[in-house]
């Protein structure tokens, strides 16, 4: 019989792996969380090593896993990118950071980050100024611009770039206001007023 196929006769019950084969176990393991959705190697790596599956046989599984694609860590990265900075407007930094935390290495990083377009991500960053700024009508400037930059500095923006997108959207609103990053940035800095 070959490793991972269901015992003749039982045609009926799933095929189980038992501890005596570990790879079975290991593949077993991959594919469920594969199917629910893309992982990282580090990400399936620590979970085998959760279910204590041997590390000679998680690692015998993992090569051949990304030997034939169904790993790929480089990919990914790209479409996390693509994702994370669409739908949550995520800044690079912010993208980067989650994705070191899922074990990605850094030149998978690097090169995923990098096609994220700079005037893609200031772009990203006016719509979101844009959209909270609306969402705060009626409050005075300084607390959408406080409420602003929150958003923006949540979401891994650099603060230089934040308060001249506030500074220009409160400007084009025709409202006034002396911007002072560091009253936003140090939480024990006194209000000026």
């Amino acid at each position: 019989m070959i490793t991972g196929e269901q015992p003749s006769g039982s045609p009926s019950e799933p095929y189980e792996p038992t501890a005596s084969d570990p790879e079975a176990r290991a593949r077993q393991i991959c594919l469920r969380l594969l199917t629910a959705g893309p992982r990282t190697r580090a990400q399936l790596a620590a979970a085998l090593r959760r279910a204590k599956v041997p590390d000679e046989a998680a690692e015998v599984v993992l090569s051949r896993f990304a030997d034939v694609g169904l790993i790929d860590d480089a990919a990914f990265a790209r479409a996390w990118v693509e994702s994370r900075h669409h739908s949550r407007g995520l800044s690079r930094r912010s993208l980067s950071a989650e994705l070191r935390r899922t074990g990605v290495a850094t030149e998978d990083i690097q090169e995923a980050v990098e096609a994220l377009d700079p005037e893609q991500e200031v772009a990203t960053a006016r719509r979101l100024v844009e959209q909270k700024m609306a969402a705060t009508r009626g409050q005075s400037p300084d607390a959408r611009a406080r409420r602003a930059a929150g958003l923006l500095a949540r979401k891994g923006y650099p603060p230089g770039l934040a308060f001249r997108l506030i500074k220009e959207f409160l400007e084009q609103e025709g409202e006034a206001l002396d911007l002072d990053p560091d009253q936003y940035l140090d939480p024990d800095a006194e209000a000026t007023g």
